[in-house]
């Protein structure tokens, strides 16, 4: 049994060589080559924090992965990092304990900028410029770092509660893509008006974008839903959409945007356009004109933390030998 720790991990793997992975992840789930028990939420209110356990087996894959993944949206205010976590990696034919991956939280953040991605790669139009991004943490850099792999863009606008924070995001942004223009907003209204993209990376309680508020034409990547008492968009964002592409059906039912819009009766069943994994399969299709409005609900999988985690190893092992 190995153990590997933050730096370590960080330095073996890039999100360039994540996103064929979790594309290939979803494209697995949507195709019956998953197995996955349902999401286990701990809430600590109290301290405004939440723990998420999830786990997944892919059929034919080597190991199966446990992940706990935490987030403490207090703590950045005391010098901590918001989250935390560690994977548990063991031998599908056997059961033993292989690895011990001391993430804290790196490869869950790795994976669902990933997964923001692919989902632009599918959805998103080929010609967009503007970007919107509803929040300013980790999240929301690793995202258009993310998009950047699949999408050029010219000019993003941000909007976070605290305003120093989109300032500070605009300035360290700005370092890292030099060419782009990057502008703070001082309302979610004022940001996403023009956006021909807009995420979502926030772990609001609240919804904050309207759908009065969208250009025809944009792609929503909300990302930041990922338990029952989240929400980002206003329900009717959803009801407004041409198309709404779920990481997983059964779990956005419970868990999500999609989750709160059938909540409220603004959607029914039968507005859920497909899973993303059924796009990478060429199952279903997604835009089909520049003027569609599109919504991916990006709700995280465990598949994605089993992929990701077999994908470290194999860099890490190839890494050893090399």
């Amino acid at each position: 049994m190995r153990s590997y720790f933050d730096s370590e991990i960080r330095n073996s793997i890039s999100l360039k060589e994540a996103i064929p992975a979790i594309e290939e992840s979803l494209a697995a789930y949507s195709s019956g080559r998953a197995i996955l028990p349902g999401v286990i939420n701990l809430d600590l209110s109290e301290f405004e924090g939440e723990v998420h356990v999830k786990a997944a087996y892919l059929l034919g894959d080597d190991y199966y992965v446990i992940k706990v993944a935490s987030g403490f949206y207090k703590n950045p205010l005391h010098g901590l990092p918001a989250g935390d976590g560690l994977m548990l990696v063991y031998k599908a034919r056997t059961g033993e304990l292989a690895a011990i991956l001391f993430d804290r939280g790196y490869l869950t953040d790795l994976r669902t900028a990933a997964a923001g991605a692919v989902a632009a790669k599918y959805l998103a139009r080929a010609d967009l410029r503007h970007v919107a991004v509803i929040g300013s943490g980790l999240q929301a850099r690793l995202q258009l770092l993310a998009l950047a792999e699949v999408r050029a863009f010219s000019e993003v606008s941000v909007w976070s509660r605290r305003p120093e924070n989109a300032e500070r995001y605009v300035r360290e942004m700005t370092a890292v893509f030099p060419e782009v223009k990057f502008y703070p907003s001082p309302t979610p209204e004022e940001a996403v008006r023009e956006a021909d993209l807009i995420i979502t990376a926030t772990a609001s309680r609240q919804p904050l974008v309207k759908a009065e508020w969208l250009k025809p034409g944009v792609q929503i990547t909300a990302m930041g839903s990922d338990g029952p008492e989240k929400q980002e968009l206003y329900p009717e964002v959803l009801a407004r959409a041409d198309f709404v592409f779920c990481d997983s059906i059964d779990q956005c039912r419970r868990l999500g945007e999609v989750h709160h819009a059938l909540q409220v009766g603004v959607i029914s069943e039968d507005k859920i356009s497909g899973e993303i994994g059924e796009l990478v399969l060429g199952r279903k299709v997604g835009r089909r004109s520049a003027e569609d409005i599109t919504v991916a609900d990006l709700t995280g999988l465990g598949v994605q933390d089993a992929a990701i985690a077999g994908l470290f190893l194999s860099l890490a092992g190839e890494k050893a030998g090399g």
